[in-house]
């Protein structure tokens, strides 16, 4: 039990064994972790889950960032080189791994959420600010449990190339789960909330290092090769 997390067993929360799980030449700094939600009202849930994700985080180790969407415009309204966009980019450049909280609406994620990855390109240049990167999901919802949210962040994290870990979070009922200062009360819930976030780490110390070997692909290595080769015979061809 921590002042900042009194609901917390620290008896059976151990800080992660890195010893146990990282490459050989990982530098040991703490891993890097970015938190996304998807919500703009003063009241969000999902904020709120984002802010308690962070402190469990921070007390499992990591270095964490939340992006506040508030400012961030609609995709292709403005170009990329709105200073919030910038941000969004650099932080999840900057980030190892990413943890995913949308509210459920009509069934779905809210396009608050979507508009935030609808701005992570799958490359920026050289740089893919999402492949490679550790991905754990929940969702907030305002009546009984539902799964829609998780299951469609899961494709989404496939499709932006993610390593999504097994677990996953849905809080019922959300309003009822939180206190009048905001944060998430004892319950099963918050346990499923620290068990995927504790996963996240173990996945995120064990995958970074080798992320560049483990989305390396047979075609796109094929088409890099291609690639160099016209170019050295365009080069040819001009001397």
């Amino acid at each position: 039990m921590t002042v900042e997390l009194p609901h917390l067993d620290m008896d059976h929360l151990p800080a992660t064994d890195a010893t146990r799980l990282q490459a050989s030449d990982d530098k040991g700094h703490p891993p890097r972790i970015l938190i996304l939600y998807g919500s703009l009202r003063p009241t969000s849930f999902s904020k709120k889950l984002a802010i308690e994700s962070e402190l469990i985080l921070k007390q499992l180790g990591a270095e964490t960032r939340i992006f506040d969407p508030q400012a961030l415009p609609m995709l292709d309204s403005v170009p990329a080189t709105h200073p919030e966009v910038q941000r969004l980019r650099e932080w999840s450049a900057w980030s190892e791994g990413q943890v995913w909280i949308s509210p459920e609406r009509h069934g779905t994620i809210t396009g608050v959420f979507k508009n935030q990855i609808d701005w992570l390109p799958l490359e920026d240049g050289s740089v893919r600010p999402t492949q490679g990167r550790t991905l754990a999901i929940m969702q907030v919802c305002g009546g009984s449990q539902s799964f829609n949210v998780v299951n469609a962040l899961r494709v989404l994290g496939r499709w932006m190339r993610m390593v999504t870990i097994p677990n996953q979070s849905s809080v019922a009922k959300a309003w009822q789960e939180f206190d009048e200062h905001g944060r998430m009360k004892p319950s099963p819930f918050y346990d499923r909330v620290v068990d995927v976030l504790e996963e996240l780490m173990k996945f995120t110390v064990m995958v970074r290092g080798r992320s560049d070997y483990l989305v390396s692909r047979y075609s796109e290595r094929k088409d890099e090769a291609r690639r160099h080769l016209t170019n050295a015979k365009s080069r040819e061809a001009i001397s």
